[in-house]
C-alpha cells in the first residue's frame, strides 16, 4: 500500500525526481497526520517550521486521499509555483493519474467584452477631430494585448511579457464582479474565466489563492460556488494570512475607483449600444466630479482612521450627500438605459448596487462592524469591518463536512496556539508543530545592539542605521532590513546614502520579483524593504547573509480597526495588549525571523534592534517564539561569526 511515508521516506522516489533530497522525519510525520485528517473529515492546525517541507508534505497525502482537494495558497506567485514546479513533481510519484487545474480570479483573465468595448471605444475618441484625451494607458499596450488575444489558450494575463504587472492597461480588458455580463455576454461560450472555472470543476486537485477564496465565499463575487459544495477537502497554505484577509471579505468596502471604473464603463456601452439618452453624459461627468471633490475633503495622503472623526466635519458629509445624489441621478438614468442593451442593464444593475453600499456605509454600521476609511494620493475607499471574524466563518465551514487543514510557519505564540484558534473559531482543532530541522544554534547568531533608544525616540531610525553600517561591514552587505513602517524606510535610506560600498536596493524601486532577482544576481547588495518583504520571499545561499530589523512589528495603536477591537475587548474584562497586539507582533516577527535561514547551509545573524526584547516583560515571549539562537550583545562576536564564514 502506497502511503505518504513510503513516498516521503529513503526508498521513495524522491530521491530520484529531486536533487539534494533528503528524508525528514518531520516531513513524513506532518504527511502522516494530513492524511489522518483527511481521511477522517478532520480540522487540523499545524504549524511546519522553515525546512520541514510542508508543501510536499501537504500535497502528497491530498493526491493520495482520491478525493477532491482545493489548495489555497497566500499569493498569486506562490499559486503559480505551486502549480508549475511542486504539482507536477508529485505528480510523477503518484501511482495512479491525478488531474489538476489552477484557478484565478477574474482581474486575472482577458475579458473579450472588455477588449472590444475598449478598442470601439478607442476607435470613436480618434474619429472625433482635434480631440485630445489622455487614454490613462499606452496604446502599444492595447495593440500587444489584441495581437495576444489572437493566439492565447487560457486568456491569463501573465503569459504576457513586457507588460508590467501594474500597468493601466490591465484593468481596461478584465473584467470584475461588478462589469461581468455573465451568461447575457456575446463572448460567454468562449470566456476564459469560464474555461478556466470548467476545468476546475471536471479537476480532483484545484489550486487558488486566498483572496479569490474569500471573495467567493463571504460575498460569491467570483462565481466559483459551484465548486466550493463539491469539494471534500481545502488546504490553506500560509494560513497565518486567514484572519486579516477574512476580515476583509466578510466585511463591506467602496472606493473612488470603483465609482470612477463605473462611470468609465457606463461611457463605453454607452457608445456601443447608443442608448441616444443625452443626459448620461452629463450624469457620468457629475458622478466623476463629485468622488473627486468628495476625496479632496478627506484631506491629505495617506490617512486611516475611523469613520467617527469626521462626524463632526460638515463639508465632507455634505460632499458625500452630493456624491450621494449624483450617483442617484445616474442610477435613474441608467434604468431608463437599461433596455437599449445588456451592457448598460449590466452598469445599472451596478450602480444600484453601489449606491446601497455608499449609502449603508456612510449612514449605517452595525454595533459589531467600524466603519474607517483610507486615503490615497487620487482616490479614497470607505470600508466597514467586522469586529470579530468567528462566527461568520465557522459558519461557512459547518455547512458540509469537509476536511480543513491549517498550516505555516507562523501560526503558534510561545508554543500555544490559542490566539489563532480564538480568531478563527477553531478551538476544537486537532493541532501540532514540526519543528524546522535547521541547526539554528550552529547556523546562526542573535544580536540585540546595547545602548539602543527606544522606538518613540525621533532618533531612532538614525540610531538602526549607525548600529547597521559596521554589521554591513561585516557581512560584507548580503542583509535585508525590515523596516515596520515606509516613513522609517525612507529616512533610512537617506541615513545609508554613500556609506556603504555595496549596492543598496530599496522597496518600490522596481517590482518585488525583480528587486529580489537582481538581489540575488547582485550577491552583496543590501535591500531596504517593509511589509511585503517580511514573508513569502525566500533567497536560499551567502546572497542574505543578515537581517536586521528595526523594532518589534506592533500594529499602529491610532489604527481603526484595532482600537475598534480594543474597545470591544475592553468592554468584556479583557487586555487587547496582551490578547490581541502581542500575539499579531510575535506573528509578524516570526515571519521577518524566517527569512534568514532557508537551507541547511545557510548561515547568518539575526539583529533585533528594539531594546524592549530584554527591558520589558513581554520581550520573554517574542524570544521564546522565535528559532533558539546564541544571543550576543557585543558587535566583536558578530565580526567573529562572519570572519569564521569566511574561513
Amino acid at each position: 500500500m502506497t502511503t505518504p511515508a513510503s513516498l516521503l521516506g529513503p526508498g521513495g522516489p524522491l530521491k530520484d525526481l529531486l536533487p539534494g533530497f533528503s528524508p525528514r522525519p518531520a516531513q513524513q510525520d506532518l504527511a502522516q497526520r494530513i492524511a489522518d485528517n483527511l481521511e477522517h473529515h478532520g480540522v487540523l492546525i499545524a504549524e511546519s517550521g522553515t525546512g520541514t517541507g510542508k508543501t510536499l508534505a501537504y500535497l502528497v497525502p491530498a493526491l493520495l486521499s482520491g478525493k477532491k482537494v482545493l489548495i489555497s495558497t497566500g499569493t498569486k506567485n506562490l499559486q503559480d509555483q505551486l502549480y508549475h514546479r511542486d504539482l507536477p513533481l508529485v505528480r510523477q510519484m503518484m501511482p495512479h493519474p491525478v488531474s489538476h487545474a489552477l484557478l484565478k480570479g477574474r482581474a486575472n483573465y482577458l475579458c473579450l467584452h472588455q477588449l472590444e468595448t475598449l478598442q470601439l471605444q478607442a476607435r470613436f475618441e480618434d474619429d472625433k477631430k482635434g480631440r485630445k484625451k489622455s487614454r490613462g494607458y499606452a496604446i502599444g499596450d492595447l495593440i500587444k494585448v489584441r495581437d495576444w488575444a489572437q493566439i492565447t489558450r487560457t486568456g491569463d494575463i501573465s503569459e504576457i511579457e513586457g507588460i508590467p504587472e501594474d500597468a493601466r492597461i490591465w484593468p481596461e480588458v478584465t473584467s470584475t464582479a461588478d462589469n461581468c455580463l455573465g451568461s447575457k455576454c456575446d463572448h460567454y461560450k468562449k470566456c476564459h474565466v469560464n474555461v478556466a472555472r470548467k476545468k476546475a470543476m471536471e479537476s480532483e486537485v484545484v489550486v487558488v489563492n486566498h483572496h479569490l477564496f474569500f471573495a467567493d465565499m463571504a460575498l460569491k463575487e467570483e462565481g466559483f460556488g459551484q465548486l466550493l459544495p463539491g469539494v471534500d477537502a481545502i488546504i490553506f497554505d500560509e494560513a497565518h494570512q486567514i484572519p486579516e484577509i477574512a476580515s476583509v471579505f466578510f466585511g463591506m468596502n467602496i472606493s473612488g475607483y470603483q465609482l470612477l471604473s463605473l462611470c468609465r464603463d457606463t461611457a463605453r456601452e454607452n457608445i456601443k449600444e447608443k442608448s441616444g439618452i443625452k443626459e448620461l453624459g452629463v450624469a457620468i461627468h457629475d458622478v466623476e466630479k463629485a468622488t473627486a471633490d468628495f476625496r479632496l475633503t478627506l484631506g491629505r495622503d495617506g490617512r486611516r482612521e475611523d469613520w467617527q472623526k469626521l462626524s463632526g466635519d460638515k463639508k465632507c458629509h455634505k460632499a458625500l450627500q452630493h456624491l450621494i445624489g449624483k450617483l442617484q441621478s445616474m442610477t435613474n438614468i441608467l434604468e431608463l438605459a437599461s433596455a437599449k442593451g445588456q451592457g448598460l442593464a449590466n452598469c445599472f444593475r451596478r450602480a444600484s448596487e453601489v449606491l446601497d453600499r455608499l449609502m449603508m456605509i456612510a449612514e449605517h454600521t452595525p454595533s459589531d462592524y467600524v466603519a474607517w476609511f483610507v486615503t490615497t494620493k487620487r482616490s479614497f475607499s470607505l470600508h466597514t469591518t467586522p469586529l470579530d471574524v468567528s462566527l461568520p466563518f465557522r459558519q461557512h465551514m459547518n455547512t458540509d463536512n469537509k476536511s480543513w487543514i491549517f498550516t505555516s510557519a507562523t501560526l503558534s505564540i510561545n508554543n500555544q496556539f490559542d490566539f489563532y484558534q480564538e480568531q478563527l473559531g477553531l478551538q476544537d482543532a486537532d493541532t501540532g508543530i514540526w519543528d524546522s530541522p535547521f541547526d539554528y544554534r550552529q547556523q546562526s547568531l542573535l544580536y540585540i545592539p546595547p545602548d539602543m533608544p527606544l522606538p518613540s525616540d525621533r532618533h531612532y531610525t538614525a540610531s538602526v542605521i549607525e548600529t547597521a553600517i559596521p554589521i554591513l561591514k561585516a557581512s560584507q552587505g548580503r542583509a535585508f532590513i525590515l523596516f515596520t513602517s515606509h516613513r522609517a524606510l525612507k529616512l533610512a535610506a537617506g541615513l545609508l546614502a554613500d556609506r556603504l560600498d555595496y549596492p543598496v536596493l530599496m522597496q518600490g524601486e522596481m517590482p518585488r520579483t525583480e528587486l529580489l532577482d537582481r538581489f540575488r544576481d547582485m550577491g552583496n547588495a543590501v535591500l531596504l524593504g517593509t511589509s511585503s518583504f517580511w514573508e513569502g520571499v525566500d533567497v536560499r545561499g551567502e546572497a542574505l547573509s543578515c537581517v536586521i530589523i528595526d523594532k518589534l512589528p506592533f500594529a499602529a495603536p491610532d489604527d481603526p480597526v484595532l482600537r475598534a477591537r480594543g474597545v470591544a475587548m475592553e468592554a468584556e474584562g479583557r487586555s487587547v495588549f496582551m490578547e490581541y497586539q502581542l500575539p499579531n507582533a510575535v506573528i509578524t516577527l516570526k515571519q521577518g525571523v524566517g527569512r534568514l535561514i532557508r537551507d541547511v547551509d545557510d548561515r547568518g545573524v539575526l539583529v533585533l534592534c528594539d531594546p524592549r526584547l530584554l527591558s520589558k516583560g513581554y520581550g520573554r515571549t517574542f524570544l521564546k517564539s522565535i528559532p533558539a539562537m546564541p544571543l550576543t550583545r557585543e558587535l566583536a562576536d558578530v565580526e567573529s561569526f562572519y570572519a569564521e564564514c569566511v574561513a
